[in-house]
């Protein structure tokens, strides 16, 4: 008995038509016909009543069926299991991630990945949750790491939350500690601070932008429109404050003096991301699974 027979059987079940059954396993009608028959012998009995415009199961067919069709989904199971112990061996990962994400809470999970799966390339995209929202939508990424909520509501993206997240002030320990100098200070406290902020569409301007006007005051700019590391350079040249993760601010080295902000302070929410409608490849599984579980 062949893998090959069986497809064939399954077809003309199914369509119990010879001809409809060929054109959906692309092979000729005679070929097919005779296959069937050399089942039909090994198995020593007829699968099929054939009457002219007329094909039915034969008790012996009606046996056979749902056996075929387990042995043929046993088949694709074992064809697709094969495939992504595959992918875990080469292929890629397309992950989207926040700049400040990629300076705080990623190097550490790549690098267990990739210890892990050497042949999986990694392929990052930093950009703002905006922006990798929209590479998602369209397929360009397979996970990505955004900030809650997301910009839009989106009904086809799932979401896991991963972190809850701190926010604090750097400054420059060779200027004035912001807020008079207290060990902890309030949003409010930044009115009249020079701000270092960021380019439009970055998560943490709009953030910070928010909680001063819900503060009462408009900040100020000294300098604005950097990414992570130049804004941590601009603060470390005493230009100005800047708010930032308290992830970033622990892994950035010397040159700043972080300030806590008091309670309730300012937080935001870090979760990963991917389309609904599709499931991330097995790599980007493993990843995601590395991810939740760091």
């Amino acid at each position: 008995m062949q893998f090959q027979q069986l497809q064939y059987f399954v077809a003309v079940a199914e369509t119990r038509h010879f001809t409809r059954a060929a054109e959906l396993v692309h092979v000729a009608q005679p070929s097919l016909s005779q296959q069937i028959k050399a089942l039909e012998r090994e198995l020593g009995a007829d699968l099929f009543l054939r009457a002219r415009g007329n094909i039915t199961l034969t008790d012996a067919g009606e046996a056979l069926l749902p056996l075929a069709r387990r042995i043929l989904a046993d088949t694709d199971t074992a064809r697709l299991e094969v495939q992504e112990l595959v992918q875990l061996r080469r292929g890629r990962v397309r992950l989207g991630a926040t700049p400040s994400l990629c300076t705080g809470l990623l190097p550490d999970v790549l690098r267990s990945f990739h210890d892990r799966y050497p042949g999986i390339r990694l392929l990052i995209e930093e950009g703002g949750s905006h922006d990798l929202v929209r590479q998602l939508a369209r397929g360009a990424l397979d996970l990505a790491l955004v900030v809650l909520p997301l910009p839009t509501a989106s009904p086809a993206l799932t979401t896991v939350e991963l972190l809850r997240e701190d926010l604090v002030v750097v400054s420059s320990p060779d200027a004035p500690r912001p807020g008079e100098g207290r060990r902890t200070i309030r949003v409010a406290d930044l009115e009249g601070e020079r701000l270092v902020m960021f380019r439009h569409g970055y998560d943490l301007r709009e953030l910070t932008v928010a909680a001063c006007r819900s503060a009462g005051f408009e900040p100020d700019f000294a300098v604005e429109g950097g990414e992570m590391d130049a804004v941590l350079g601009f603060v470390r040249a005493g230009l100005g404050v800047a708010v930032v993760p308290l992830m970033v601010a622990t892994g950035a080295g010397r040159g700043l003096r972080v300030t806590p902000l008091a309670r309730p302070g300012l937080h935001r929410t870090i979760a990963l991301a991917h389309r609904s409608d599709v499931a991330p490849p097995r790599a980007a599984r493993e990843l995601q699974r590395m991810l939740v579980e760091r």
